[in-house]
């Protein structure tokens, strides 16, 4: 069992350092590797900093990330809760904090499906690459078992039956609230960052849908004004890290899986939010000069 799950936990922590290490290594203006940055550009790049329609789908695509995601991640927190409810083995109190990050990561990712039906109107030429498509439901499979991994083999032979332990038997709505009453003091300043960033993630997102209202052709784009963006070119992107920062903190922060998440996170969301500057300067003339690219007055 221990083996299982390290062998689940190591997989998880080399996949994201590939992941992140090209994009670190595409950031670096070293001569011999424009041609990194030009695949990571063609890679990451989607919607209106998109340089190719080959070998692309419909951006509205995004919608599928989420849907698959909230599946993936209930399918993961009904297990978990599950197992912590019937006593959750030797690591209880473990079991419980990795529910509270899936309870967290629920309500980020049902956010971000209503978006996608309701809030943005995407343009009929906005498109991503489909490795883009593909590398994004890979991501959305892998984030919500970073935050729970070291229970995973667990979790796995508890849906299967092979779990020992009886099943839970639910007696009163208490017994689904009184263990996060004893959440560590860094869960609940960790969920406090987390809603800070959602906040402020759900308002930036809402001016991008409102800017369609303010154009005759859904292909035209105009400046964003209005809360963080008064600040950064990207702060949807901003409060992403911020979500995702907040989701390390509420962990106690002694998992290198749930950092080599956020890093990659940090470093995904940088490469795009520089190449989305560089396209805003490019398009608008007068597009404002004291916007910093993703990280208020550091970047």
């Amino acid at each position: 069992m221990e083996e299982q799950g390290m062998g689940i936990v190591s997989l998880l922590r080399a996949a994201w350092i590939l992941g992140t290490l090209p994009i670190v290594v595409g950031f670096v203006p070293l001569p011999g590797l424009s041609w990194l940055r030009t695949t990571l550009s063609l890679v990451g790049n989607r919607g209106k900093i998109l340089q190719s329609n080959k070998l692309t789908v419909p951006q509205r695509f995004f919608s599928h990330f989420y849907a698959v995601a909230i599946l993936w991640t209930t399918i993961l927190l009904v297990a978990l809760w599950s197992h912590a409810i019937t006593g959750g083995g030797s690591h209880a109190y473990n079991v419980w904090l990795s529910v509270f990050l899936l309870v967290l990561m629920e309500v980020h990712l049902l956010r971000r499906f209503y978006e996608t039906i309701y809030v943005f109107n995407y343009s009929p030429s906005a498109r991503m690459h489909i490795l883009t498509y593909l590398l994004g439901l890979l991501f959305y499979v892998m984030a919500p078992l970073s935050l729970c991994c070291d229970f995973a083999p667990q979790v796995f032979d508890f849906v299967k039956g092979k779990d020992r332990m009886s099943r839970p038997v639910f007696d009163n709505m208490w017994m689904f609230v009184t263990p996060f009453l004893r959440l560590p003091w860094y869960a609940w300043i960790g969920a406090v960052i987390f809603l800070w960033g959602w906040v402020h993630q759900l308002r930036c997102h809402q001016i991008l849908g409102s800017l369609r209202d303010k154009t005759e052709k859904l292909d035209e784009y105009v400046i964003p004004y209005g809360d963080w963006f008064e600040y950064v070119s990207s702060p949807h992107y901003t409060a992403e890290i911020v979500i995702y920062g907040g989701l390390v903190v509420a962990s106690g922060g002694v998992d290198l899986s749930l950092w080599l998440l956020f890093a990659f996170v940090v470093a995904n969301l940088a490469f795009t939010a520089t190449e989305t500057q560089g396209w805003y300067r490019r398009k608008f003339e007068h597009y404002p000069r004291n916007r910093y690219i993703i990280l208020p007055f550091v970047y």
